[in-house]
């Protein structure tokens, strides 16, 4: 059932768009673009791809109000500046209205008066308003605005930073910032190899952390600061760095999205290159938001779509900086795993237990090693330790030729993709044995060997020179870091091996459905019962029969009709609970209880002052699993889709996973395993299990309607949609919809 419906969309959206043959491109910033590269909604349908190599090594640099006063602000960051440019290679001008040299360089008074093109402005004056009208003349590609006092200081701050934006439209340069720093002029270390970490942080000091990690041995390669992302946001440098062949992660600390489809673009380009993203997202509380906000101006979004959207798309959400930290390098560079299995190697059993513990309830996968291989290892570790995983050595084994035997036979079995091994804390005689064998052993090996150093210290030097001085070998200082960060790498490299982009099977053209529903839609109103249900019968979701009827005696005709027993109830705009009010009666078996019925449901309504449309006489459905499927906006993403268990339940457990449209087969049945009360569909208590195909069938159904009737619908809500057994599909009992 499921693959054949979807399977009709798709084959005819591909058979519609081949007839109408490809569309001209066209060229935005520097990005190019097709028309038709958008879904039915119009929204885009590909990341768009800021050239931003002119930014971060630009020919030449134009600083206006440069200052080489004593004392001023100024002054210091044009001195950075002329540092950073010498680094890269650019030549500076300096402008300044009065002063005629800076730093021994001649100035110009103005930007207009610039004869040369220039790559990059850098903006040291309060208001960059007149300077941005200006460059729209001088062809400068970037520009850099420090100042704050924008959209982080509320609504008048706000619409000051709206008409700094749209004087960035008109100029056709792109801009860095407000109410950003100087952060992407660092200096990076140039000695370090490897892939690299790019940074993106809208809080310079949050991102400082990141950038220390350089001395560590992680190689940076990028820092942008967003800053109030006037212009240039978040999503842009995503989608730069997932497509520089140096960038092996891409780190972030995000405060809030400045546009949600633009991000998910962005993670969508990074999954397709298999580039991962790990972000700090602020905002989980109400506390949290507020304070995002003010600091950076911007919408933090319901933070269970945000969620929901990340994994959606691959992005590895974390809470601490110094997570962060440790994901990030661990995911730029460890190689593609060749199996999933960890083993956790020690010198200590209780250590072992441990860690073992907390690995598999974070979902790690810790397989017992096969007896060949036990054997192999009770060669050189005494027979009354445990070598099935957790192995177990003893200690003694780590402190002579034994200990390197022991890493390379378990790196040898196939079942084995990670090594971790924990060393608590210092003892000489064996640690620094045992991080020089594993530094070893990772040399020799493409598995991942992950090392927990958990001194407090940190100054030894096992730890500091044969640890931190491997590429290799992934040390970390606790063990919540490491197992968070090594279940993100396998989790990265499972979800891009299967990845295919929802957006590549996103609608571009409505279907024959939408027509219909478009024509049911009341712009501003709620639609009663009757008319919500007519609005999913066009997009071919299964509701019960019935019939609207406004006489007792049609009420009859209809329960002949739809078959006893029947269901009563009010149908009317205003009705969003019926059955707190009464207007629901249930199990009515003979006419003289549906005309008593009809006047009483009609007398509630006057009692109350509501209008009805009518009254609506329904089959009664059999017994199944109540979920609920449901569209709400989201400030950020647009449409979202929800799912739950539903009838009186739904507000009692608020028992919900939610995603973004466009999504798939596999990313709605991936909703359902998010739910605490998933057992109820494998059936309970002798109950049978029931038909979660339909149930998938209608979840996706209803992201098409979210998609299509974008413009037109606000929020739909199936409650309770009836889940009937295996093979029996799914009713829609009630449905409320509200139009925009």
């Amino acid at each position: 059932m499921l693959g054949s419906t979807h399977g009709t969309f798709t084959t005819d959206l591909r058979a519609r768009v081949v007839a109408c043959g490809e569309s001209p491109r066209t060229t935005v910033h520097g990005v190019t673009a097709a028309p038709g590269d958008q879904d039915v909604s119009g929204r885009p349908l590909h990341a768009a791809v800021p050239d931003l190599d002119r930014f971060f090594r630009p020919e030449s640099v134009a600083v206006v109000g440069a200052s080489d006063a004593e004392g001023r602000p100024n002054t210091g960051i044009t001195r950075q500046l002329l540092a950073w440019a010498e680094r890269v290679g650019a030549r500076l001008v300096p402008v300044h209205p009065t002063r005629t040299r800076v730093f021994g360089i001649d100035c110009v008074p103005s930007v207009g008066a610039l004869t040369e093109p220039v790559d990059l402005a850098v903006l040291l004056v309060a208001d960059p308003l007149p300077v941005i009208e200006e460059l729209a003349e001088t062809k400068v590609k970037f520009a850099v605005a420090f100042a704050s006092g924008f959209a982080e200081t509320g609504a008048a701050g706000a619409a000051a930073q709206e008409r700094l934006a749209a004087a960035v439209r008109r100029s056709g340069l792109r801009l860095l910032g407000p109410n950003t720093n100087l952060n992407a002029f660092e200096r990076f270390r140039e000695d370090l190899e490897g892939p690299a970490v790019a940074l993106i942080t809208q809080s310079g000091h949050q991102g400082r952390p990141v950038f220390t990690l350089q001395e560590l041995g992680v190689r940076l390669s990028h820092w942008a600061p967003t800053g109030n992302e006037a212009d240039l946001e978040t999503s842009d440098f995503i989608s730069y760095f997932a497509g520089r062949p140096e960038v092996g992660a891409i780190a972030c600390y995000v405060e809030g999205l400045k546009d949600g489809r633009s991000f998910l673009l962005a993670a969508d380009r990074a999954a397709r290159q298999g580039v991962p993203v790990v972000a700090v997202k602020v905002g989980r509380t109400e506390t949290g938001a507020r304070t995002a906000a003010s600091h950076t101006g911007k919408l933090t979004g319901a933070d269970q779509v945000v969620d929901a959207a990340m994994r959606q798309f691959g992005v590895i959400r974390v809470d601490g900086l110094d997570q962060l930290q440790d994901t990030a390098t661990l995911l730029a560079r460890a190689r593609r795993p060749q199996a999933d299995g960890v083993v956790v190697y020690s010198i200590s059993g209780g250590t072992g237990a441990h860690f073992a513990d907390l690995a598999t309830e974070a979902g790690l996968r810790l397989p017992t090693l096969p007896q060949a291989k036990q054997d192999e290892l009770h060669t050189w570790i005494p027979e009354y330790l445990s070598v099935a995983n957790p192995v177990d050595n003893g200690g003694h084994p780590v402190g002579d030729w034994r200990g390197r035997k022991i890493i390379d036979a378990i790196l040898a079995d196939p079942s084995v993709g990670v090594l971790i091994c924990p060393i608590t804390g210092p003892f000489p005689p064996m640690s620094d044995k045992l991080a020089q064998d594993l530094v070893d052993a990772a040399e020799a090996t493409d598995k991942l060997v992950c090392v927990v150093w958990g001194s407090p210290v940190g100054t030894e030097d096992a730890y500091r020179t044969t640890l931190l001085g491997s590429s290799r070998v992934a040390t970390f200082r606790t063990f919540a870091n490491c197992i968070g960060a090594v279940k993100a790498y396998l989790d990265h490299h499972r979800f891009t091996t299967a990845y295919r982009s929802p957006f590549d099977e996103a609608p571009r053209i409505p279907s024959p459905s939408f027509r219909k529903a478009q024509a049911l839609m009341r712009p501003g109103r709620r639609l009663s019962e009757h008319a919500a249900k007519q609005l999913l019968r066009a997009y071919g979701i299964r509701v019960p029969r019935e019939q609207l009827v406004t006489s007792a005696a049609a009420a009859v005709r209809a329960a002949g009709l739809v078959g006893y027993p029947v269901v009563m109830k009010a149908s009317g705009a205003q009705l969003a609970h019926k059955t707190e009010l009464g207007l629901v009666k249930v199990g009515l078996t003979s006419a003289s209880q549906v005309r008593d019925a009809y006047r009483e449901l009609t007398d509630i309504a006057r009692f109350e002052s509501i209008d009805l449309d009518g009254i609506l006489v329904c089959q009664m459905v059999g017994r199944g699993v109540e979920m609920v499927v449901g569209v709400t906006r989201d400030d950020l993403f647009g449409p979202t889709v929800t799912v739950g268990l539903g009838g009186v339940l739904v507000e009692v457990l608020n028992d919900t996973a939610v995603r973004v449209p466009p999504f798939g087969e596999s990313e709605a049945r991936s909703m359902l395993g998010e739910l605490r009360g998933r057992a109820l569909l494998d059936g309970v208590r002798g109950a049978p299990p029931a038909d979660v195909d339909a149930l998938v069938e209608v979840v996706l159904r209803v992201q098409r309607m979210a998609l299509e009737l974008d413009g037109d619908l606000a929020e739909l809500d199936i409650n309770p949609l009836m889940v009937l057994p295996r093979g029996q599909g799914a009713v829609a009992l009630d449905a409320l919809a509200v139009c925009r």
